[in-house]
């Protein structure tokens, strides 16, 4: 049993999890925060929550295509995301990115207010007030979030296929491996990835439940 789609999923899964935890707190933060326009804003964020995944890979492909003029510029710099692992990560991204942005809302707005009040008293700076007391005060919620958006970049298939396609050792993540062996009726390869997947996923969120807890506790 090839093990590369797992290796390519944990890489993909990772790097995204990694634009999307700094850009979560970031775009979280201010429209919780500071936002006059959250209801807007909400929408636009999690769009791609209930828009199909491939309605968001046709979308990314018209954005990164040779012919359009962001392609254009790409290619003149030497840069392809179409059918590399990095196109994967543009997509898992754009697809788990609601999931922490929401988490981390969530958890931003249950934050003791007077806590907030008091830093400003002591004369705190709004980006010390957010580090200090915000983000250690989310926590919990901050470490759900990266979970759980992490374990939706692993399980993406929809937005990967389309802009990345389904090539073995280069964009062939898990999903797609089973999608893959299902084509080619090779059905025991696909139970073997099933149930791989299913027990890598229950792994993780037995983690988040376990750190979850554990920092509530403290």
């Amino acid at each position: 049993m090839d093990m590369t789609p797992l290796w390519i999923s944990l890489k993909v899964a990772s790097m995204a999890t990694i634009f999307t935890f700094f850009l979560g707190i970031i775009i979280a933060g201010f429209i919780t925060f500071k936002s006059r326009v959250k209801h807007l804003a909400d929408g636009f964020f999690s769009l791609p929550l209930v828009l199909p995944p491939t309605v968001v890979g046709f979308i990314l492909l018209i954005i990164f295509g040779k012919n359009s003029s962001l392609g254009k510029v790409l290619l003149k710099m030497g840069i392809n995301v179409i059918f590399t692992w990095q196109g994967a990560v543009i997509a898992s991204v754009i697809i788990s990115f609601p999931v922490m942005y929401r988490t981390l809302r969530g958890a931003f707005e249950q934050v003791d207010k007077n806590l907030i009040h008091a830093g400003m008293t002591l004369g705190l700076s709004e980006f010390k007030i957010f580090r200090k007391i915000i983000i250690s005060e989310a926590w919990p919620g901050v470490v759900a979030a990266t979970v759980l958006s992490f374990a939706r970049a692993l399980g993406e298939f929809g937005a990967t296929i389309m802009i990345a396609g389904n090539i073995p050792g280069r964009t062939q993540t898990m999903p797609i491996a089973i999608y893959t062996a299902m084509q080619s009726g090779d059905r025991s390869l696909a139970l073997k990835w099933v149930c791989f997947v299913s027990v890598f996923s229950i792994i993780i969120l037995f983690i988040m439940n376990f750190i979850t807890e554990k920092f509530v506790k403290r």
